[in-house]
């Protein structure tokens, strides 16, 4: 395994900010395992375990506004529990994205802007190729003059994909129109060892890093989404356990909390294959959370 200095301080310096304080929390789906939507119950108890987990996690990312209720469920759950969240509305399919905005905008005439951390146009669209970056970057203006209109003009809004996404030329035009880029990292899904794993997440943040300043300098690159599955196949050198889980999060996780906004990948999620949830069935986590 890599030394934990060793790649330490060249991760700092890539995602260093003005700030020293980042918000830290976990992609929590609006789905149980079984597949159900999640009540207001449901979230209040996702929200409450991560104020009981080591660090008290104070912040979490929604994929979605309207699929599931989410933010109807998950906003009034969410400011009872002092949690804030990084709003995701889905960009594919503008009958979904009018769906998604609709919801967006009724959570905020109905509860207000202190639950928002961010909101996010989309995620991932453009590595799978659903979206143009034209048509993308056309989606993140519009929800920022959306907010603008109901007086949350200072509210980021940004777009969450993969790194191989921002390094691609031809989706400069959606960096233009972040005020912030989500950055997904998974070695695993490269095939990398765990140990390799933690120098390809620091060259690949880099690498996403340096594109963003050089198109649109000042803009932050939050990482939202990382993780190391607990069980599932084996892919390339990559193996799952709880062992390499409990190693990339003592070795990634407690380093990029102190100089990245971070949204690990994910709370809960046994019933899927390779499961990267840190927490099992009975809300308790599967490895040691502490750092």
């Amino acid at each position: 395994m890599l030394s934990s200095l060793a790649w330490t301080l060249p991760l700092l310096l890539s995602i260093s900010t003005p700030s020293a304080a980042y918000w830290k929390g976990f992609n929590i789906p609006a789905n149980l395992p079984s597949g159900a939507c999640k009540t207001r119950e449901d979230w209040a108890r996702d929200f409450s375990t991560l104020h009981s987990l080591p660090g008290d996690f104070a912040s979490a990312r929604l994929f979605a506004s309207c699929d599931c209720g989410t933010l109807a469920n998950a906003v009034p759950a969410a400011i009872a529990a002092n949690t804030k969240l990084l709003v995701g509305a889905w960009a594919t399919d503008n009958v979904h994205y009018e769906a998604e905005k609709k919801a967006l905008l009724q959570a905020i005439q109905q509860y207000g802007t202190g639950w928002i951390v961010a909101v996010s146009v989309g995620s991932e669209d453009l590595y799978r190729n659903d979206h143009s970056a034209s048509a993308l970057a056309s989606q993140i203006r519009e929800v920022k003059s959306l907010l603008c209109e109901r007086g949350a003009c200072g509210i980021e809004v940004g777009h969450v994909d993969t790194w191989t996404a921002w390094v691609d030329p031809k989706n400069e035009d959606v960096i233009r129109a972040c005020d912030f880029v989500g950055h997904d990292g998974y070695p695993y899904w490269e095939g990398a060892s765990v140990e390799g794993g933690l120098n390809a997440f620091r060259t690949n943040l880099e690498k996403t890093r340096s594109v963003v300043n050089r198109v649109k300098p000042g803009t932050w690159v939050w990482v939202t989404e990382t993780g190391w599955p607990v069980t599932g196949a084996n892919f390339g050198a990559a193996s799952s356990s709880i062992a390499n889980a409990q190693a990339y999060w003592k070795t990634v996780a407690c380093e990029i909390f102190q100089g990245a906004h971070t949204f690990w990948y994910t709370t809960q999620d046994f019933a899927s294959s390779p499961s990267f949830g840190v927490l099992g069935p009975d809300f308790k986590p599967l490895y040691d959370l502490s750092c």
